[in-house]
Formats: structure tokens, C-alpha cells, sequence
């Protein structure tokens, strides 16, 4: 299992690595430079607020699917004619909440017809993330791989031909953004529907209330968590939006925007593992394979990336920010330096918290993300008046990391894993290590990329050094025929 964690683990970084830094840090970014902060804000609040009652489009169906199908793949043809029917009647549901919610909390006319399409293209993804567990849950992850950067590279074609061709006298338009995203998540859709209903002999859709009901009560726990969780990781622009004066609010989302994009870049790489962690999780608990040596391989690479990304960006905050904005650079640095140190506990969070959902415990899950949901709210209503953006940037770290810990400490008692004493010995060198050469490095070249790059490289080293990445040891392991 490690050897197919591994390989899969290189080619779905590799092709991710490859296409969404781009679509992030090229089309995105450009996106918010050409229209300005205050634009973006306004696209950046309904976007999150679009989100935040995703799971009535899923009531957690998506990730119970995964975990089921991982465990038993010939159940895929029956569920697959039924959970489509039922996707389709949770898109009604969605839709009328997120209006009604959206004219409740004083929406203008403006607000709710751009909120129409996010909430159709919210649709769309919820739709191919559905799809992708069905491929994911039978271990197929080179196809997944695969589809999970289609409809990226689909937007990075049509926004580039939009910003960069010379198709149209008009400048750029927000509305054009989310057009290209609702395109681009149609035909990912049609792509991924062909695949899975080859897979499972797809031949007609099958109402089967009593399956509605079974399914909508063993997925209404990952239902629940699903929920929790995107409220107090979404909620933070649309509190700054709705808690500030209306343009002061819509401009200090966008600031808050501008600081999230890296986190949300980074951020990809720690997803990436959940995504393989969690079918291969659900594989080795149902054959009472031991996790440990997956954990302690996952743990080991995401913090390396984490902690070198997190502590490497505080240090480089102005010139990263710098570098990607032309606006409001020294208060989105301000932002960033203190929100990136949010991906380490993010990084945990998809290794300890998808061995807890891969494991059944749920209930645990659920008790924890409310904990962080109601702290990561009455942090924002304390703070965001006071600090603005800096405020809520303050909330989200505190909330996430009190939730990773609680995680960790959940997993140990559960799985009673030893503590391994010279790992976490490592690890606190390595941060130490860390922070002292981020800081030295920014003395050594005039140009701070330079620094930089030289920052990455030592920290590399050091990880090997202290055996934190064993290079060899994923070469063999890659290299063995027989492991699995």
C-alpha cells in the first residue's frame, strides 16, 4: 500500500504541480489585478458564501461513496442509477436555501444574479467531486489524476484566450470569470460521466426511495462534518464583508483574497493526500492492515512541504505579496505572513482527520469541527471590527490549529500509536532549522529570489539530513514489484 500511496501520490502532484499553481498564481491573480480589489471582493464573498451550503448539494454522499466503493466495488452499478437522481433533487434544495439565505442577509439585485451561476456552477463541481469518488473509491487514481486537473486546464484556456487574445474590446469582467468556470465544469462533467457509467454498466437511472433514505441516513454524519468544515474555512470573507462598511467591506475581502490565494495553492498539495488517503484508509481498516507506516510517510512528507512553505513565506511575506499584487501589497503581506502558518495545521488536519473519517469515527469529527466552527465565528465578531482583515486572519489560525491538535490527540487514543520520541525529535529541529536559515538567508544575495531558492534547497537538505526524507528508501520502494 505504501508503494501504491507513493506512485500515485508523484503523479497527481506532478500533474497538479504542473496546471493550478498557473491557473492560481497566472489567471487568478491576473483576474484580481485587472479588475481590482474591490471587484474581486465582491466575486470573493459570493463565491465563499456559494460554498458555505455546498453540502446540502452532497449531505455527505460523496465522501460515504468513496469510503463504501473502496470497500466494496460491486455495489458501484446499484448506487451509481440512484445517488445520481438523488444529486439532482439536493441541487433544488441547495439552490432555494443559498437565495433565500443570500435575500435574508440584505443581497442586492446584482449580488443575487451573479450568485445564480456560482450556485449552478457549485452544482457542477459538487457533481464531478461525486463522480471522481466513484473512480477514486475503485483505486483507479491515474484516472482520477487525471480528471482532477481537466477543468483547470479548460479555464486557463478560455480565460487566457479572454485576457491575453484579443477576442473582444471590452475590458475583462468578473461575470466573464465565472462564465468560464461554468463552461469549463460542463464539459469535466460530461468527461467524467462517461468514464464512471462505462465503469458501472450504466444503463438507466433508478428511483429506489427506500435506498434514498438508507443512503441520505449512513452519509448524513459525513453530511454534518463536511458542513462544520466549510463554514469556519468559508465563513471568513463573507464575515469581513458583512461586518465592515459596504465598500470598506468588499475591499478588505479582497485584501483577505489576495493573502488566501498561496494558502489556497499550497493548500492543493495537502488535499492531494486526502484524496489517496482516504480510499486507501478505508482499504487497509476493512483488511486489518496496520496504517502506521502510510500515516508516518504522509505526516513526514506534508510536514516537510507545510513547515518549509509556512515558515518560508512569513519570512518572504512582502516580496511574495509584492511580487503578484500591485495593490494593497503591504496589508495583504501583513495578512499572508500570519495566514500561511494556518497550512501547517491544514496539512495535519487531511492526514489525521481522513484516517478518523476512514475509520468511522464521525461523531468525534462532527464534535470537534463545531468546536472550531463556533471559535472561528465568535473569534471573527471579536476581531475583524477592530483589525479588519488581519483580524479574521487571526481566527482562522487559531481555529485551526486548536482543531489539528485535537485531531492528533484523537488518533493516538484510538489507534494507540507510540510516540515515536527521535521523529518528533526531527521534526523540531527541522522547524528550528527552519526559522534560523529563512531569517539568515534574506542577508546572503541582493536578490531576494535568490534567497529564496536558496532557503528551499537548505531546507531540502535538512530534511534529508535528518532523515526526515529518505530518498533512497522511496526510490526502492517504488522500484519493488512485489510491494503493494
Amino acid at each position: 500500500m505504501r508503494k501504491k500511496f507513493l506512485s500515485n501520490l508523484i503523479l497527481i502532484l506532478f500533474l497538479n504541480l504542473l496546471v493550478k499553481p498557473f491557473w492560481i498564481l497566472g489567471i487568478d491573480r491576473t483576474v484580481q489585478n485587472i479588475v481590482g480589489a474591490q471587484d474581486y471582493g465582491f466575486y470573493y464573498v459570493l463565491f465563499n458564501f456559494s460554498f458555505l451550503f455546498n453540502i446540502l448539494l452532497d449531505l455527505g454522499i460523496t465522501n460515504y461513496n468513496n469510503r463504501n466503493i473502496a470497500r466494496h466495488n460491486q455495489l458501484l452499478n446499484k448506487h451509481f442509477s440512484s445517488i445520481v437522481i438523488v444529486k439532482l433533487l439536493l441541487a433544488v434544495v441547495y439552490t432555494i436555501v443559498t437565495f433565500s439565505v443570500g435575500i435574508i442577509i440584505g443581497f442586492n439585485a446584482h449580488q443575487l444574479s451573479l450568485l445564480g451561476v456560482m450556485a449552478f456552477n457549485q452544482f457542477l463541481l459538487s457533481f464531478i467531486l461525486y463522480l471522481r469518488s466513484n473512480i477514486s473509491g475503485l483505486l483507479l487514481f491515474r484516472t482520477d489524476s487525471f480528471l482532477s486537473v481537466l477543468d483547470r486546464v479548460l479555464m486557463i484556456i478560455i480565460c487566457g484566450v479572454l485576457i491575453w487574445g484579443h477576442v473582444t474590446s471590452t475590458p475583462f469582467q468578473i461575470e466573464w470569470f465565472v462564465y468560464a468556470q461554468t463552461t469549463a465544469y460542463l464539459l469535466t462533467v460530461l468527461v467524467a460521466l462517461a468514464v464512471v457509467a462505462k465503469k458501472a454498466k450504466f444503463r438507466k437511472l433508478n428511483w429506489n426511495y427506500p435506498f434514498f433514505i438508507l443512503i441520505i441516513k449512513q452519509s448524513f454524519p459525513f453530511a454534518v462534518l463536511i458542513l462544520l468544515m466549510t463554514f469556519y474555512n468559508r465563513i471568513d470573507s463573507v464575515m469581513i464583508e458583512r461586518l465592515l462598511p459596504e465598500k470598506l467591506g468588499e475591499e478588505q475581502a479582497g485584501i483577505y483574497a489576495s493573502a488566501y490565494r498561496l494558502l489556497d495553492a499550497a493548500n492543493m498539495i495537502a488535499y492531494l493526500f486526502s484524496v489517496l488517503l482516504l480510499p486507501l484508509f478505508s482499504n487497509m481498516i476493512k483488511n486489518r492492515d496496520s496504517v502506521v507506516h502510510v500515516v508516518r510517510l504522509a505526516v513526514s512528507l506534508l510536514l516537510i512541504i507545510s513547515s518549509t512553505i509556512a515558515i518560508g513565506s512569513h519570512f518572504y511575506s512582502y516580496e511574495l505579496m509584492d511580487l503578484l499584487y500591485v495593490a494593497h501589497v503591504q496589508q495583504s503581506a501583513n495578512v499572508f505572513r500570519l495566514l500561511i502558518f494556518g497550512y501547517i495545521a491544514i496539512s495535519t488536519t487531511y492526514v489525521f482527520g481522513t484516517l478518523l473519517t476512514a475509520n468511522g469515527n464521525l461523531k468525534m469529527l462532527n464534535f470537534v469541527a463545531a468546536g472550531g466552527m463556533l471559535l472561528n465565528l465568535t473569534l471573527n465578531l471579536i476581531l475583524v471590527p477592530r483589525l479588519y482583515a488581519l483580524g479574521s486572519a487571526y481566527a482562522s489560525l487559531i481555529a485551526q490549529f486548536i482543531t489539528a491538535t485535537i485531531q492528533v490527540l484523537l488518533v493516538q487514543h484510538i489507534f494507540k500509536f507510540r510516540p515515536d520520541y527521535r521523529f518528533l525529535a526531527s521534526i523540531a529541529g527541522f522547524v528550528a532549522g527552519l526559522i534560523v536559515v529563512s531569517y539568515f538567508s534574506k542577508m546572503v544575495f541582493d536578490n531576494w529570489m535568490y534567497n529564496f531558492a536558496l532557503m528551499m534547497l537548505v531546507s531540502l537538505v535538512m530534511a534529508m539530513l535528518l532523515k526526515l526524507l529518505d530518498v533512497r528508501g522511496f526510490i526502492r520502494l517504488l522500484k519493488n514489484k512485489e510491494a503493494v
